[in-house]
């Protein structure tokens, strides 16, 4: 079967623009579903075909959607090409790999602007296609829930629900928290005890007159009204923004205008503008986007904290007629190490106007990601760094840009490299930067020419088959050689356990310890750490199985950073959907893992399943921890026996001045528990009971203020990503 949407169209003259998503889905053996690409081809209506140029994109978005069981995710397309001579008509051809599958979409540069969007114009009318897709989800859902469990499908609700390609819903969330003609009245007569001059600096090349227009009049409604607009013209020959700025200049004295003798390219165009730039701080902006009337307001609001060098905001995507927004990035506050993965910041990002003046403009061979090498050169810089939480900027998305096809400008990718590389070396931190999961990503490789000894510490009672499965895994697959084990027992009953221990006593690198006390994961790990030998210190559980031979390594190279105190891994379930990615403190009430359930290719809300970042903790079913930093923190917590020790443990270093990183290129398995069980008796329920109250009682600021590592317009009941419906806030 070929399922197929297309979900915008567009003319440009002669050229027609096609995006959607084609995808043939086969039932295999077991009644498991096969989504894989279609073959794509333009005909004109006799049939012939013609030459197109397109391209296959990333659409985990399709895979959530049609929940495949396999899958390749290149299912999403862009299509261009030139009307030839005089024709109108046009077919965009799909058909299944072995070609035995058809199917096919009409498109008519004639009305080709007139087609709504998201339509299913392969349906025989909207009742078809209603009728078709429920029965086709009910069916699917039931061979999903027979196939996988009811925790799987409870998983599955959940991403449908959390993804953020849901254009309507994040659409309706928009409109209601929007900000209100009244409160736009009040902060107009609104006087801030500190108002600076900020200066929005922008370059223009050959900009539409209609995006233009939007911009500047997205400006001037601003309801803080101490601003300057500095805009720098490459256009060269081309009058088109000339014309317009002629009559705003005219108009508005805050706004300045200069026309450049030749194009400098991004970069200088940008430090042109710079040049002509006197505000207090400093506003960057594209030509073509737009900034919501509050925005300004929001951000003398945070400059009213007079330490803050920098801030930034969260922001969206709006469509090219400006009708629709979509795709929004809820960030994190300042995440260092996500900053390093990707350019998570982009807009607005204001600076002090001093940074300029000490550190310097934009860098031409940066071109592509300048703002990611300024953004880096800065924050290296700065004393306070301040985030909105607010969507205060609308990008424009444009299907040639960064904003919507990143791999349109693989240029951008690889300067982003360079400028992550260059960060590093003035930090003095020996890494070289690789290209990441995703386009826009990168992965950070630390040479730091050591391997210090690795004490792995783990809790063991009976089970002896996951621990050998453990040990062996890593014995066999690991490229980082200088570890020793230290096996805990605790209370083990099966002859079978003792047996194995006796068969591994006799190698040099594994210690195995008694520890007579009842289950205290806090105590057994503590004790373990008395006998470690190692300057880092790997708390592993016995149910864990590693799968990427370069897992230590990485966890490592992180923890001998002097700013990181602990790394944490990525963690998949057997079946190959994630454990733990990272820990979201206060989600469910006290702390929840994120993307729990979701798809280990599919790369989460923002990339952020996939690439190094920063959190406020990690799991202890595999955490690195330098031994003089656990030390420093007085070790887990010994009264939280069983629930909450890791996340304690986390929050104490944290609270020591040290990072939490995930690294997701450090990957085991995780079978969850096995050895415990579950809460099932009245004793280990009220147990529960308490280390939730003494967590609760002893992080009560903390929790209050919210985790800085999500965005507090997310959920923290629905689901991790998912937005809040009822308020923004």
């Amino acid at each position: 079967m070929i399922k197929y949407n297309i979900d915008e169209t567009k003319t440009d003259e002669d050229v027609l623009t096609a995006a959607g998503w084609a995808a043939w889905i086969c039932e295999k053996e077991g009644g498991a579903k096969l989504l894989t690409h279609t073959e794509i081809e333009v005909r004109r209506k006799d049939g012939t075909a013609v030459g197109a140029d397109i391209k296959t994109l990333y659409r985990s978005d399709v895979i959530r959607a049609l929940g495949g069981s396999e899958s390749d995710e290149m299912m999403g397309f862009l299509i261009r090409f030139r009307k030839e001579g005089g024709e109108n008509q046009y077919v965009i051809a799909f058909a299944s790999p072995d070609g035995k599958e058809s199917g096919s979409y009409p498109v008519d540069f004639r009305t080709v602007n007139m087609l709504s969007r998201q339509e299913n114009r392969h349906y025989e009318g909207a009742a078809d296609m209603l009728k078709h897709v429920s029965r086709q989800l009910i069916a699917d859902d039931f061979q999903y829930l027979r196939q996988f469990g009811p925790r799987r499908y409870a998983g599955l609700v959940v991403r449908r629900l959390n993804s953020s390609d849901r254009i309507p819903a994040y659409e309706k969330w928009a409109r209601k928290n929007d900000v209100r003609p009244d409160e736009l009245a009040k902060q107009r007569k609104t006087r801030f005890p500190y108002e600076p001059k900020i200066s929005i600096v922008i370059p223009a090349y050959r900009t539409r007159k209609k995006y233009l227009r939007e911009l500047l009049r997205s400006i001037q409604k601003q309801t803080y009204g101490k601003w300057q607009l500095c805009i720098a013209d490459g256009s060269g020959d081309d009058p088109c923004v000339e014309e317009v700025m002629k009559k705003y200049t005219a108009g508005d004295s805050r706004i300045c205008y200069r026309r450049l003798e030749k194009n400098e390219g991004i970069s200088g165009n940008t430090n042109e503008a710079l040049k002509m730039a006197d505000g207090d701080y400093i506003l960057l902006c594209d030509h073509d986007d737009v900034i919501p009337p509050n925005a300004l307001f929001e951000l003398v609001k945070a400059l009213q904290d007079r330490e803050v060098d920098i801030v930034y905001t969260d922001e969206d995507k709006i469509s090219m007629d400006s009708s629709r927004r979509f795709d929004p990035n809820f960030k994190p506050d300042f995440n260092p190490d996500l900053l390093c993965s990707t350019n998570y910041i982009c807009h607005l990002f204001l600076f002090s106007r001093s940074f300029y003046e000490k550190y310097g403009g934009f860098r031409q061979e940066f071109d592509g990601a300048q703002d990611h090498d300024l953004i880096l050169r800065y924050t290296e810089k700065a004393g306070k760094i301040c985030h909105v939480p607010k969507i205060l900027y609308h990008w424009r998305s444009h299907y040639g840009s960064t904003a919507d096809n990143p791999e349109s400008k693989a240029y951008a990718s690889e300067n982003g490299q360079k400028a992550v590389e260059e960060h590093y070396k003035r930090l003095g931190i020996p890494a070289r930067v690789e290209q990441g999961a995703l386009t826009g990503t990168y992965h950070t490789v630390y040479e730091w020419g050591r391997e210090p000894l690795i004490s792995i510490i783990v809790p063991n009672k009976d089970h002896v088959a996951d621990l050998k499965k453990c040990m062996d895994s890593v014995d066999s697959k690991s490229v980082y050689r200088n570890y020793e084990w230290i096996i805990v027992e605790n209370n083990s009953t099966e002859e079978e356990t003792f047996r194995y221990y006796e068969s591994v006593r006799d190698r040099e690198n594994v210690t195995v310890l008694t520890y007579k006390g009842g289950f205290n994961y806090s105590k057994i790990n503590n004790f373990g750490v008395k006998h470690a030998r190692g300057e880092l210190l790997l708390l592993l559980n016995n149910d864990t199985e590693m799968i990427r031979p370069e897992s230590l390594k990485a966890m490592a190279d992180l923890c001998l950073r002097e700013d990181v105190g602990i790394a944490g891994a990525r963690l998949l379930y057997p079946d190959r959907t994630i454990q733990h990615a990272g820990v979201i403190v206060g989600f469910g009430g006290v702390a929840g893992h994120a993307f729990c359930n979701l798809s280990s290719r599919d790369p989460g809300y923002m990339g952020r399943a996939v690439v190094t970042q920063d959190y406020s903790a990690v799991t202890a079913a595999c955490l690195m921890v330098r031994k003089e930093v656990f030390e420093a923190v007085g070790g887990l917590t010994e009264a939280y026996a069983v629930a909450f020790n890791d996340i304690d443990f986390c929050m104490k270093v944290g609270a020591y001045g040290k990072r939490i990183v995930y690294e997701p290129s450090a990957e085991f398995y995780h079978y969850e528990s096995k050895s415990r069980g579950t809460e099932d008796t009245r004793e280990k329920v009220e147990r529960f009971r308490s280390e939730v109250e003494r967590f609760e009682s002893t992080w009560k600021d903390f929790l209050a203020k919210g985790d800085p590592c999500y965005n507090p317009n997310f959920s923290l009941t629905i689901g991790p990503f998912c937005l809040q419906q009822e308020t923004g806030k």
